[in-house]
C-alpha cells in the first residue's frame, strides 16, 4: 500500500473504540498503514479509508456524530463514503440505512432499508429454549445469498474467510434492506436477516469484528487490502 496510507477511526463519543482501533491496528503492521483515532473531520477527510463504529442507541449515535465539530465530522463522513472505503461497525452498519424502530430514528440513508427490532416472542431454538433479545454470542454468516439461493461471488471483503464462519454478535434491532444485492451477508436468529450490507465503496456489519478473533480480524485485513 502507499507510505500515505492510513486509516481513520470515527470518534464522535459512541464506539467502542478501543478494541475496534486495536483490531485494525493489529492487522495494518505489516500493511504499511497508519491507524488515526480521531474526531478531527480534516483527518477524516484526509484518510485513505474510514471506519465507522458504533454501539449503544441509534438515536445517541446519530445526535452525536450530527452535533459533533458543527456537523463538519458528519460531512467529512458523508464524504469518505462517497468517495473511499468506509466500513461501518454494529451501530455504524444501522447509521447507513434509511430509519430505525429505535426510538424513532433517521439514519443517514446511504443505504435504502430499515432498522427493524427482533420480534422472537413465542419462538423457541431447537433446544427448546426461548429466543433471547438481544441476541447475544457467537453466530454463523453465510456469504451472498437471497432467499437461500447461491447469488454471484462472495463480497471482494470477505476475501478466503470461509462461509458459514462464526462471528460475534450484540443488537436487538436488524437490518431490513430494500435491495437484496445490498446484502452480503445473512444470519439466522429466529428469523433469516441481513447483518452484512454493502454497495459500491461501502461495506458494513452488524457482529463485531474486533470481537471475533481470527475471522474478524481477517476481515478488518481485507478492508485495508480492497479496492473498490
Amino acid at each position: 500500500m502507499s507510505q500515505a496510507a492510513t486509516v481513520a477511526v470515527v470518534d464522535y463519543g459512541m464506539g467502542n473504540l478501543r478494541s475496534v482501533s486495536q483490531a485494525v491496528e493489529h492487522v495494518a503492521r505489516d500493511l504499511n498503514t497508519r491507524v488515526v483515532v480521531t474526531n478531527d473531520p480534516a483527518q477524516v477527510r484526509a484518510a485513505s479509508r474510514v471506519v465507522l463504529p458504533g454501539q449503544g442507541a441509534m438515536r445517541d449515535c446519530m445526535r452525536e456524530l450530527r452535533e459533533a465539530h458543527g456537523g463538519e465530522l458528519l460531512g467529512a463522513v458523508l464524504e469518505a463514503a462517497a468517495n473511499k472505503p468506509l466500513m461501518g461497525v454494529c451501530v455504524g452498519m444501522q447509521m447507513l440505512l434509511d430509519h430505525s424502530e429505535e426510538q424513532d430514528t433517521p439514519g443517514l440513508g446511504l443505504i435504502r432499508g430499515k432498522v427493524m427490532r427482533f420480534r422472537l416472542d413465542g419462538q423457541r431454538q431447537a433446544d427448546g429454549s426461548r429466543y433471547k433479545v438481544p441476541q447475544m454470542g457467537w453466530n454463523t454468516v453465510r456469504q451472498a445469498r437471497h432467499d437461500g439461493v447461491w447469488d454471484g461471488q462472495p463480497h471482494p471483503v470477505w476475501g478466503a474467510i470461509p462461509d458459514d464462519s462464526y462471528f460475534y454478535f450484540v443488537h436487538s434491532y436488524h437490518a431490513v434492506v430494500d435491495n437484496a444485492q445490498h446484502s452480503a451477508g445473512e444470519t439466522e436468529y429466529g428469523v433469516r436477516f441481513t447483518c452484512v450490507v454493502a454497495r459500491d465503496n461501502i461495506f458494513a456489519t452488524q457482529f463485531h469484528p474486533e470481537k471475533s478473533a481470527e475471522h474478524g480480524l481477517a476481515l478488518y485485513r481485507n478492508f485495508l487490502l480492497w479496492r473498490p
